[in-house]
Parts: structure tokens; C-alpha cells; sequence
């Protein structure tokens, strides 16, 4: 699920198909290409707007993959995983270096 930093309602209201809901209010899986600029534009970049964002991404990851009846081992190893990527990332031209002193 993309983590938008527009504010979002978390539940969805039956009636909500009913009424035409701003662009501001839209999550980013459901802006069009085209509404891409001008969404972005409606976006808080603030550093208040950028944690309230952060938040509620962590709040529902916790309630997704986490917090759930049946859980399995899905919210944990994605976490392992995404650790280990951005890990070697960090490191990758430190470990880049080490390959050509190997053999040169």
C-alpha cells in the first residue's frame, strides 16, 4: 500500500462512492497520471505534515501485517528483508571497493 503524505480518511464510508471527493483527500493508488502534479501540489511537505505521515504508514503496517487474529511470519520478514536491502545499499560501495582490491 503506498504511504500518501496528503491527509487521508483511514475508514472507508459507503457513502463516499456517492460523493465526488477532492483531490487532496485521494490516496496515491487512486490519483490518476495526469492529477500526479497537481495532487503532489496538495501535499503538506512540512515537517509536522511529513511525520503525520510517517505515523500513520507505521500505524497501518502495525494493523496489517501485525496486529492481526491469524498472523504469520508475512510483517516480519518483510521488515527483515527491506532492513537487509537498505543495509547493502548503504554499504554497497564500501563492499564495491573491496571486490576490486580482491583481485587487483
Amino acid at each position: 500500500d503506498a504511504l500518501p503524505i496528503c491527509p487521508v480518511a483511514d475508514t472507508f464510508d459507503s457513502k463516499m462512492a456517492d460523493k465526488a471527493v477532492s483531490l487532496a483527500e485521494k490516496r496515491l493508488m487512486d490519483v490518476k497520471l495526469g492529477q500526479l502534479p497537481a495532487w503532489l501540489a496538495s501535499c503538506d511537505f512540512t515537517p509536522n505534515g511529513i511525520l503525520k505521515s510517517v505515523r500513520r504508514g507505521h500505524s497501518r503496517y502495525l494493523n496489517k501485517y501485525i496486529n492481526v487474529k491469524k498472523g504469520g511470519i508475512g510483517g516480519v520478514s518483510m521488515f527483515i528483508v527491506g532492513y537487509i536491502v537498505l543495509s547493502y545499499v548503504w554499504e554497497y560501495d564500501h563492499i564495491k571497493h573491496d571486490r576490486w582490491r580482491k583481485y587487483h
